[in-house]
């Protein structure tokens, strides 16, 4: 009996590109299937090996997303991959971090890359995104009293909207042989610096949001404080290091290459959720 649909495993499937890359599939003629600890179709739990089988049952492709707020994650992973490709997996797409070949030693990003590029028994692409611009319509980068504080030296970035990585990895996925061995960057359409983020947000919002910059080991200090584990301040000093050296994300043309159309600016994106900071 052949089967009908190819079905996509779509791993953090509660989080930011998880339910809009399910979206995409589906109505591109994929049935997705979400995968996570919570809130999903199936339960994934990368601390439970027990999880793997059954949320890889009948997958042809996954959207590999590694585990949240580690930077040692390797062996899991590696585990994973090798029941995929027992499995049958034809494709995998993994969610990685811009420049994420250039990842310190000590964070397994670059690692995890090559790592999906040596499996011989599926097709792979990876993604490697600048900063996400949702960071600064949820908890990741709030406007508190008026203000955006995050360390940048006054670096800028090339935000990317989340909408545009779900599209790029829907598309990976429904057409895997075309993307097959591809790396994307995916960035917006201009590089900004939080100053500038924090002038559109107050245009839109009617708010005086004021961009607050502040010394970046007290910035990690102050996350680590409030809940984030401490091994992930590397990968946090590495991010924010990068941009304050000037060294932060610069546009390509990816997004507008896979999807067919110019990648989402800023503005565009803070029109889209003006109401998230007027509340």
């Amino acid at each position: 009996m052949t089967k009908e649909k190819q079905t996509a495993l779509i791993l953090g499937g509660s989080g930011r590109t998880g339910s809009l890359i399910a979206k995409q599939l589906t109505d591109g003629g994929t049935q997705a299937r979400t995968a996570s600890r919570h809130g999903s179709q199936v339960i994934f739990d990368w601390d439970d090996l027990g999880t793997y089988e059954n949320a890889l049952e009948g997958a042809d492709g996954i959207y590999l997303v590694t585990p949240t707020m580690r930077v040692r994650y390797v062996e899991p992973i590696a585990k994973f991959l090798d029941l995929a490709e027992a499995a049958s997996v034809s494709h995998v797409t993994l969610l990685s971090t811009y420049n994420g070949d250039r990842a310190p030693e000590d964070i397994d990003v670059a690692a995890v890359e090559v790592q999906v590029a040596s499996y011989e028994g599926f097709t792979h692409t990876i993604l490697r995104p600048a900063w996400v611009m949702q960071n600064f319509t949820d908890e990741h980068l709030p406007i508190v009293d008026d203000l955006l504080i995050v360390p940048s030296g006054g670096g800028a970035e090339a935000f990317v909207d989340a909408l545009d990585i779900a599209k790029v990895a829907a598309e990976t996925l429904l057409s895997p042989d075309k993307h097959a061995g591809a790396t994307y960057s995916l960035t917006g359409p201009q590089a900004i610096t939080f100053d500038e983020v924090a002038r559109t947000i107050a245009t839109v919002s009617g708010r005086s949001v004021k961009y607050h910059d502040i010394d970046e080991e007290t910035w990690i200090n102050g996350a680590i404080a409030a809940g984030v584990p401490a091994q992930y301040g590397e990968m946090l000093r590495w991010l924010t290091g990068s941009i304050i050296s000037g060294h932060g994300s610069t546009p390509t043309g990816d997004v507008e290459a896979v999807i067919g159309r110019p990648a989402t600016s800023f503005e565009e994106f803070a029109r889209r959720n003006a109401a998230i900071w007027t509340k």
